[in-house]
């Protein structure tokens, strides 16, 4: 009879602390504890999948339930070792939290837990993925888990620890298993390919190495995945790459020459024959975005060894991978990748992915035409040393833009008498007539100008009179010159005081606070300014600040304003004079309709 084919990954689980791989810290940490007898309640193992907790908490109940235990090497033959090795829950009991997490579970789990062990020394309990457990079955667990009976054990494993309560975390012995590195996986899978005579290529194990992302297991399952292919050849990269859907290093290498060489139609006809062989849209942008990324790691680490580490870059293509990289700067690498990530985004929502690979690949080919991140942060840092020291300078590429010239009216002033719509009416039909509005432009107020800062200075009083001096506001201008004093002016902070709280709470509240808060920003040129403002006992308002009066210009805007009323004024008398004429009066006239006539200063109403 035909034994049943066993997975790779099973077959070849770790049996003892030696087996373990790339977690040399706690196998050390654990095999002293056994040899002290030091053994704890609880344990919490923590880690990435595929490195070894589950395992680990096997090995743990094997070496303290054998029958030649406690021990580091248990023997695999006696009844507790059987049960474990077979997954029999006799006295190691293997429970899933991701189907057993509800509050009934752990109470189950609490009134099994007082009967003693039948064939070892423990009663062990490895709760698998112990995240999963609702709130209430933590709580549940709580009493127990710190104080268990005498010979009961329990053994939590989990890959995301930070959903674990802190108040069972703090009950348990934590152990973080780290990944697996690529040199480990690579010696491990070597082993077992001699040992089951699978005729595989070092590059292509490396291959699969890379692949597992520090998992053992995920090594191991595409090792068992792949074997079959190497029955009449060896297996290469090739073969790696194309069980995993993949695309070749080769591959890769000529669309990158392509992108520097900006060949779009080569570039193109690559993509095509990529994704006539099943490669999906979005697999392909993640490859490419995970070559430049080793293109990037080749430009900026010279140590081989951690660039074989970090990448998936062998000793075969370390050298073609070292020309393309001297081809780009860091910044056109970097904004390759970006281009590329935004497209696989793009990708992933829409229906036609196909069209999008092809702008993809066709934008990358162009991406010398693409504004530099370099000279954009270089000219903006131009732009802030500017706008810091007030020189502000025009480029000489840039071409002035000329203002339209506008046609001044040849009408001659017209005062604000004339700017009037007649109206004559009649007793049966009104005739209007409009003559053209011509309105007087209002002269421009410039801006108060104020001296350009020195806050390097000594002389506060100076500044807080310029300051004072560009508040726009002239109520607002006259509270701080009149109430308020300087104590503290520079570029981090501004501190004024007042003599009394009420001042204090209207300059920090409403168009006070933020009419200071505007000039100090326009006149230190600070985008945010710190402003304090206290309270001070010693503040002598005697000495005013000389604010210097309205510029000449607001005078004469009142002027003109106050004129224009005044003509506006004495129109309006004159045409109430000219359309309140007296009526004829009546020749029979009464003695009651002459004393209405009376009433209404001499208008006679018929």
């Amino acid at each position: 009879m035909e034994t049943k084919y066993i997975p790779l990954y099973r077959k070849y689980r770790p049996q003892t602390f030696h087996d373990l791989i790339g977690q040399e810290n706690i196998v050390h940490a654990l095999s002293n504890a056994i040899s002290l007898n030091r053994i704890s309640h609880a344990y919490l193992l923590c880690g990435p999948r595929g490195t070894g907790k589950t395992s680990s908490a096997r090995i743990l109940a094997k070496s303290l339930n054998c029958k030649e235990g406690p021990t580091l090497t248990p023997c695999g033959k006696c009844p507790a070792c059987l049960d474990i090795i077979n997954s029999i829950p006799v006295d190691v009991i293997e429970i899933d939290a991701a189907s057993n997490r509800s509050v009934e579970d752990t109470q189950a789990i609490l009134e099994k837990i007082q009967y003693v062990p039948v064939n070892g020394r423990y009663k062990i309990y490895i709760i698998d993925e112990v995240h999963m457990l609702s709130t209430t079955a933590f709580n549940s667990l709580l009493k127990t888990l710190e104080e268990p009976p005498e010979n009961v054990i329990f053994i939590l494993a989990t890959t995301e620890p930070h959903k674990v309560l802190d108040t069972i975390i703090s009950r348990c012995q934590r152990f973080d298993f780290r990944r697996i590195t690529t040199d480990d996986i690579v010696k491990r899978l070597e082993y077992i390919s001699k040992e089951e005579n699978i005729n595989i290529a070092k590059d292509a194990l490396f291959a699969i190495a890379k692949n597992a992302q520090g998992g053992m297991r995920d090594a191991l399952a595409l090792l068992d995945q792949i074997s079959v292919l190497g029955v009449n050849k060896q297996i290469d990269v090739a073969d790696v790459n194309e069980i995993l859907g993949k695309i070749s290093y080769d591959k890769l290498q000529e669309i990158a020459e392509c992108i520097i060489n900006a060949d779009c139609s080569k570039s193109i006809e690559l993509i095509d024959n990529v994704y006539s062989k099943g490669n999906e849209p979005v697999q392909i942008v993640t490859n490419l975005v995970q070559y430049f990324r080793d293109v990037m790691i080749v430009k900026n680490c010279s140590d081989k060894e951690l660039v074989y580490s970090l990448t998936q870059i062998n000793e075969i293509n370390y050298e073609k991978t070292k020309d393309i990289a001297e081809k780009f700067t860091v910044s056109e690498i970097i904004q390759i990748i970006d281009r590329l990530s935004y497209y696989a985004t793009q990708i992933k929502d829409t229906t036609n992915k196909y069209l999008w690979l092809e702008l993809c690949i066709i934008d990358l080919t162009n991406y010398k035409n693409l504004p530099s991140a370099e000279n954009m942060l270089r000219r903006i840092e131009e732009l802030e040393n500017q706008l810091a020291t007030g020189n502000i300078t025009t480029q000489k590429n840039i071409p002035a833009v000329s203002k339209p010239e506008i046609k001044q009216q040849t009408t001659p002033h017209v005062s604000v008498s004339a700017i009037v719509k007649e109206e004559h009416s009649e007793p049966v039909q009104k005739a209007q007539t409009e003559q053209t509005v011509v309105q007087k432009p209002k002269p421009q107020v410039e801006p108060i100008s104020a001296p350009k800062p020195n806050v390097s200075g000594n002389d506060v009083h100076s500044l807080w009179v310029s300051i004072v001096q560009s508040i726009e506001s002239v109520p607002n201008r006259a509270f701080y010159s009149n109430l308020a004093r300087p104590v503290e002016i520079s570029k981090d902070k501004i501190v004024i005081a007042f003599s009394k709280e009420i001042f204090v709470k209207q300059a920090k509240e409403g168009a006070k606070k933020q009419s200071l808060f505007d000039a100090v920003s326009r006149y230190l040129n600070v985008p945010n300014p710190v402003i304090e403002v206290i309270t001070s006992d010693n503040i002598d308002l005697s000495k005013k600040p000389d604010i210097p009066p309205p510029v000449k210009k607001q005078e004469e805007e009142a002027d003109i304003i106050k004129q224009e009323e005044e003509e506006y004024h004495n129109f309006v008398e004159s045409k109430k004079e000219e359309t309140e004429k007296p009526l004829v009066k009546p020749e029979n006239i009464s003695s009651q309709a002459e004393m209405v006539k009376e009433l209404f200063d001499g208008k006679f109403i018929e």
